[in-house]
């Protein structure tokens, strides 16, 4: 690596950050209206095109922190580890289409999740799934909060808080008054920089850093696990924990969810398989300068989220540093914004919305108060939260393998019409009594609890394996998808994968919530009407445009 790292000064930081923010601003208020809408402010009335769809669910899907994180697991796995990152993380964004296309059948004028599941279920069954949101949000919004204060600290004189204040005030400025219209309408042209950067930048670090020399030379600062691209660690400890989180980021997450609702529905399936493409393109390479740095010798030991900042400063001129520093805050500000919206669609549909005033008295316009106090709120918590500075990697994980609790009781709501709240919420509430000791060691191994730990991952393979195959082929092909995976699966978990708590905790949420959920509804002879769906969630300002109306006949 170079001796000399490049930093901007002061006020070149300033003038970059004025020209992102104050351009996303400009757009933001280019498309904001004199008499704002609530479901405009939520979902933009579900009629999105392809190319802002697109684009927005792809700018969602890679934060930079996906970036941090996909470099982290190329320094700390090898060549497999951005991999499995990336590939698994895009072909779960592809999973998501054919459950997609169901839940807006059922719902097709919803604004979230939470406020389907009240519709289908009750307030317990609501009050969970956005209350894990509320959660998994503000920790993305940290996520992202945390990697550009650490980019900003890196190349300028600005320290870390006052690098956590900026981006939070500037995503905060253009998000605020058009709510979800403003985060998908700049998320296009961020993501349009995002890829026309990563084309230019990734390929002049790794030949400035004499690649590929450098993989020649550089073969024996790696460990036999880390130099194998069939590394059974990779796998263990970044793939398989990922293709569990990431398959219940895509069903549990609002952001996602959100841009579901927004976009047309004979769109779907385009919008996602472009989006799959375009976030597995961009992450793995970009987490191949983790790759690099672990060749190279570096020592990024203990703080991997410097690894993209410290590589770009070392190799990248003047002018590319600038490109390279405006794509890390495009990639942040994409997610942070949705994450914002999120929060905000939450508070103003399911809690107000659904719990305070009731659907049929909602205020639309109290909704926009409350959705843009929200966004407040939640940007002022996850900027104290930062100074914490917590391992991006871990929180990823962490947020997904815990919403993996979520995901049968979800997904079997829209699909089978015995599933009850009570089934519901207790199939959730024991996934999660289980999957915190196993996941953070609060229970000993022993032969009899590793034997049960492992037991139960045979059954969330079987799980995880089956509803990806459901999704696309029907609950027969599902069903034994499902049941071929943990038998064949059974041999080379048990007695062994207790020792990996990551997989084995988000595995064990998937199995409990299911089993518990089955056997909890099988025997239910009252079934339930998914045609209620659609006439218990609707738009909030065709409610009261309707009312006004009706009032003025009179």
């Amino acid at each position: 690596m170079n001796n000399e790292t490049i930093q901007f000064g002061a006020l070149m930081t300033v003038i970059l950050l004025v020209l992102f923010y104050g351009g996303t601003l400009f757009i933001s208020m280019r498309i904001r209206k004199r008499k704002e809408n609530a479901d405009q402010y939520m979902t933009a009335s579900g009629k999105i095109g392809f190319g802002i769809s697109a684009a927005s669910m792809t700018a969602t899907w890679i934060w930079a922190s996906s970036m941090y994180a996909s470099a982290t697991s190329g320094y700390n796995y090898g060549v497999s580890g951005p991999i499995h990152y990336g590939l698994w993380g895009a072909l779960m964004i592809l999973f998501i289409y054919p459950f997609g296309k169901r839940i807006r059948t059922v719902a097709p004028r919803a604004h979230t999740l939470a406020e389907v599941m009240y519709a289908r279920h009750g307030r317990s069954s609501q009050l969970i799934l956005a209350g894990s949101n509320v959660g998994g949000s503000l920790l993305s919004l940290l996520s992202n909060f945390i990697a550009g204060g650490v980019l900003i600290s890196f190349l300028s004189p600005f320290t870390f808080a006052q690098g956590v204040i900026a981006i939070a005030a500037g995503v905060l400025l253009y998000t605020l008054w058009s709510g979800f219209r403003a985060s998908v309408l700049t998320d296009f042209v961020q993501v349009m920089a995002m890829f026309a950067a990563v084309v230019i930048i990734v390929p002049f670090i790794f030949f400035a850093a004499d690649f590929p020399s450098a993989f020649e030379t550089g073969a024996s600062n790696l460990t036999a696990q880390q130099g194998s691209f069939f590394s059974s660690d990779a796998f263990l400890e970044q793939g398989a924990p990922y293709i569990a989180a990431v398959l219940a980021y895509a069903i549990g997450n609002q952001t996602i969810a959100q841009r579901l609702f927004a976009v047309r529905k004979d769109l779907i399936r385009p919008t996602f398989v472009t989006a799959t493409i375009g976030y597995g393109a961009m992450v793995i390479g970009v987490g191949m300068l983790g790759v690099l740095a672990l060749y190279l010798g570096l020592d990024f030991t203990g703080r991997e989220n410097d690894i993209i900042p410290e590589m770009a400063a070392s190799y990248l001129p003047a002018a590319l540093l600038a490109v390279f520093f405006v794509m890390i805050i495009g990639a942040l500000s994409s997610t942070a914004d949705s994450d914002l919206s999120a929060l905000s669609s939450i508070v103003m549909a399911d809690i107000y919305g659904q719990n305070v005033a009731g659907k049929d008295k909602a205020n639309p316009r109290k909704m926009l108060l409350i959705g843009r106090m929200t966004m407040v709120t939640a940007t002022a918590a996850a900027v104290i939260l930062a100074t914490l500075e917590l391992d991006i990697l871990d929180l990823l994980v962490f947020v997904g393998a815990l919403w993996g609790a979520l995901v049968f009781p979800v997904l079997a709501s829209f699909y089978w019409d015995k599933v009850t709240n009570k089934a519901f919420t207790i199939s959730v509430l024991a996934a999660l009594a289980l999957f915190i000791p196993v996941r953070f060691s609060l229970i000993p191994m022993n032969a009899v609890t590793g034997l049960l730990v492992d037991v139960l991952s045979v059954i969330g393979v079987g799980v995880v394996l089956g509803l990806m195959a459901f999704g696309f082929f029907g609950p027969k092909v599902g069903k034994i998808v499902g049941l071929v995976a943990s038998i064949a699966s059974a041999p080379f978990i048990l007695g062994f994968l207790h020792e990996y708590a990551t997989l084995s905790a988000s595995l064990v949420a998937y199995a409990v919530s299911t089993v518990v959920c089955y056997l909890m509804s099988f025997r239910q002879t009252t079934r339930f009407d998914f045609d209620l769906i659609a006439q218990r969630t609707g738009e909030f300002d065709q409610r009261e445009h309707a009312s006004t109306s009706s009032e003025e006949h009179k």
